[in-house]
């Protein structure tokens, strides 16, 4: 993978899910902070570098590669470490069943909550941002389940705008815009519908997983009982020290073995220098084929990219990031799952795929 798609990805994935031509790559954009510097035989160099696969390119990728290894393997083992139990996996399933309601019909959202024993308190499309949430209780149990829709307008409206983490007033975090405004527009909305002492869970697919676990960062910072975030295909919310901070926190986030959102923003090298870069929260649980799953945290979640990652893509990412197959993967394990251990191919040291 080249520094041009690096820095590009999010461009090449709405593109891809939303059928939108994408914008073409301009690399050298992509080092304008890097050039501020006063060296100017480096910004010539960066200049007149120009696409492919030339000896300076390869030596700069090969040694950008080498730093963030490093940097990335100090940062991570001053991480907590959660303890990586069993899978509650009929959890997961009434989750992601909550999580894909959230793509129907206000009628069918009722039908399908009340069937489950819950009732529904709220359901609302933000007509701003065209994103649809709704809020269910369960009296008996005491429950409140959010449940936010993934959609390719928020793709469209916040995405491109507002890729850059930001610093979140209420939480103290840096946080990415777009799904933070969103997640702010869904809290004003349920706030006074929320029972302090009841358990809320939260979730979502996709972009909707991002607002979902955002949310849960500002319910929790008001004192609501957080009791798990279960988000489905979710990209990266935070920075290294974000996800440090919300360890205490129940987050799952459940994905299949080829579907690239969840790990995009990719590494960007330019932000070595503040050690600004998109990371992770909570445990990552992977739906493999037939009965079997892997469970990956920090380091070695945010490693988790095959060779895939450094191809085009193709119909098998979009068929991995659907809710339908989700669903599909979590059936076949709930009444017996096998943890084995993941297989991954992906090499620290080469992080942008250069020789």
């Amino acid at each position: 993978m080249d520094a041009c798609i690096a820095q590009g990805q999010w461009r090449q994935i709405k593109s891809f899910l939303t059928g939108q031509p994408r914008i073409p790559c301009q690399p050298m954009k992509t080092i304008i902070e890097f050039q501020k510097g006063d060296d100017a035989a480096l910004k010539s160099a960066w200049t007149n570098l120009k696409p492919g696969n030339g000896p300076l390119k390869r030596h700069w990728l090969k040694l950008t590669s080498f730093f963030m290894a490093i940097t990335l393997l100090g940062i991570s083992s001053v991480l907590p470490a959660k303890e990586l139990g069993s899978v509650d996996f009929a959890l997961l399933q009434e989750q992601a069943i909550f999580a894909n309601a959230a793509y129907q019909p206000k009628d069918q959202v009722r039908a399908l909550v009340e069937s489950r024993n819950y009732t529904l308190t709220f359901y609302q499309t933000l007509p701003d941002i065209q994103i649809s949430f709704f809020l269910a209780t369960n009296e008996s149990d005491k429950t409140q389940v959010i449940s936010i829709r993934g959609t390719s307008n928020v793709e469209n409206a916040m995405v491109d705008v507002y890729l850059q983490l930001v610093e979140d007033q209420k939480t103290g975090l840096r946080l990415h815009h777009g799904f933070s405004l969103a997640a702010r527009k869904v809290y004003a909305e349920l706030k006074t519908l929320l029972k302090p002492d009841y358990k809320i869970h939260t979730t979502g697919h996709s972009l909707g997983g991002a607002v979902a676990l955002i949310l849960a960062m500002y319910l929790d910072a008001d004192q609501f009982n957080i009791e798990q975030v279960t988000t489905f295909g979710q990209p990266k919310v935070t920075n290294i020290a974000g996800a440090g901070k919300i360890q205490h926190l129940n987050v799952i986030r459940v994905v299949t073995p080829f579907d690239l959102v969840p790990l995009v923003p990719l590494f960007d090298p330019l932000d070595i220098n503040n050690l600004d870069v998109y990371w992770h929260a909570g445990i990552e649980v992977i739906l493999l084929a037939d009965d079997q799953y892997s469970i990956l945290e920090g380091l070695d979640s945010m490693l988790r990219a095959s060779k895939f990652t450094q191809k085009p893509l193709n119909e098998e990412n979009l068929r991995n990031h659907q809710m339908t197959l989700y669903l599909e993967l979590l059936r076949t394990k709930s009444k017996s799952a096998k943890l084995i251990p993941y297989q991954n191919n992906f090499n620290l040291f080469n992080l942008f795929g250069s020789d």
